[in-house]
């Protein structure tokens, strides 16, 4: 199978960052359990929801994030018998570009830079598409599994994953 698997809130945790950098500059305690169908912004007030956009344009926001617990073994197992893709809509936040591949290349250094795709819209050729966005299943044909982020916990008109141990016993 070839299994195209995304990276923000399904292999590098943003959400903790984004948490982490609030409280810095607002004082905001914001907690990680956050409402299911919001935005990090929706737990913030009104006149700083927008700061998120502001960081995550940053160069440096993505070289450190946390990796989702789970994931690289994971991706080790599906890539013995699989064909495995990082894609990622890395063009969305220009500074990123390096920012992801060398988190890459540190924490999934058996990923070749081979199977990294950075697009767009993530119209792709795959078995399986690994996601925490619908948005990005809107044309793809193959096999589509939500995995769970704060924002997409009301969505139930898809496969679900909560965790990287789900996703491999439904894929293996």
């Amino acid at each position: 199978m070839r299994i195209a698997i995304d990276m923000d809130e399904v292999l590098a945790d943003p959400i903790n960052k984004f948490i982490k950098l609030y409280n810095r500059d607002f004082g905001i305690p914001l907690d990680t359990i956050l409402d299911p169908g919001n935005e990090i912004y929706h737990h913030v007030p009104e006149h700083i929801n927008h700061k998120w956009f502001d960081y995550i344009n940053e160069k440096g926001f993505f070289r450190d994030l946390p990796v989702i617990e789970g994931s690289v073994e994971a991706l080790k197992k599906l890539q013995e018998n699989n064909e495995v893709y990082i894609v990622s809509a890395a063009v969305e936040f220009r500074n990123s570009l390096e920012d992801k591949m060398d988190w890459l290349e540190e924490n999934f250094p058996f990923i070749s830079w081979q199977n990294i795709v950075f697009c767009g819209n993530k119209i792709i050729k795959a078995d399986v598409l690994i996601d925490d966005r619908i948005k990005n299943f809107a044309d793809f044909d193959g096999r589509k599994l939500l995995f769970s982020s704060p924002h997409n916990m009301l969505i139930t008109n898809y496969e679900r994953v909560d965790n990287w141990q789900q996703a491999l016993d439904k894929l293996l």
